[in-house]
């Protein structure tokens, strides 16, 4: 471990964590586990503490629990998601019912722990997660198109900017990510299951619903008319494709 630890420090400035959790003997047990890995950690013990630091500083990944004091986890990740600058959200809760876990999902978590968790998941999710950033910011030399047209949509995947027809369209950093994924291969046909570990991480047929409102609520945003879509298209009983029509840089 000292090893891994001093290639992570010695090649890069090591990733800041947040960990926001009312818990003194876990958020100390990460405090220390993530420390030994090479990550700076900072740790807040109420909700209305972390949601203040997590917006007042930029962090690589934000460790949630669940159930906090002052302000519940769902909250901040509510309040977080509708910032522009995009962060992780790793969140830890007691609970472990799928109701629990659709709702994190929902408002913005990319991913969900129950408790009691290992150690070494726990550090095995931080990894992936950071992977995953790193994909999504870092495409390869193929897919690095700053500006992705097609129609009257414009993708800036530099600024994570759309418009449509000239005008800015908000979008969750979710759904941004969601439609820069379809955008990035048009034609090619996503199953439910393979949007969710491509964007979330999760591939679990049991959160197939997730895909299904994401992509209703994006369909909202960037199409005339919704039931029939021009650029996220059904592929019956497969799931989704994105327009090949105008696709140019």
């Amino acid at each position: 471990m000292a090893d891994t630890t001093q290639h992570l420090r010695s090649n890069r400035t090591p990733r800041t964590i947040l960990v926001i959790e009312d818990d003194h003997d876990i958020a100390r047990l990460l405090e220390l586990h993530l420390h030994d890995v090479g990550y700076e950690v900072q740790v807040a013990q109420d909700g209305a503490t972390g949601c203040t630091q997590a917006l007042s500083k930029t962090y690589d990944l934000i460790i949630l629990d669940l159930m906090l004091p002052g302000m519940e986890g769902l909250d901040i990740c509510r309040t977080l998601r509708t910032k522009p600058n995009y962060t992780p959200i790793l969140m830890l809760t007691a609970k472990s019912t799928e109701l629990d876990r659709v709702l994190g999902l929902e408002v913005g978590a990319d991913d969900y722990l129950t408790k009691p968790f290992s150690i070494r998941e726990l550090l095995a999710r931080v990894k992936a997660l950071f992977r995953r950033v790193e994909v999504l910011t870092t495409p390869a030399d193929g897919d690095a198109k700053k500006q992705i047209v097609a129609g009257d949509l414009a993708i800036d995947t530099e600024k994570r900017k759309v418009t449509l027809s000239g005008k800015t369209i908000d979008l969750t950093a979710k759904e941004f990510d969601l439609l820069l994924q379809f955008a990035r291969y048009p034609g090619r046909v996503y199953t439910r299951s393979q949007l969710l570990d491509l964007v979330w991480g999760y591939a679990h047929a049991g959160y197939e619903h997730t895909v299904n409102s994401h992509i209703n609520r994006l369909r909202s945003k960037i199409e005339r008319d919704k039931s029939h879509p021009r650029y996220i298209v059904t592929v019956w009983g497969v799931g989704y494709s994105f327009t090949e029509t105008h696709q140019h840089e």
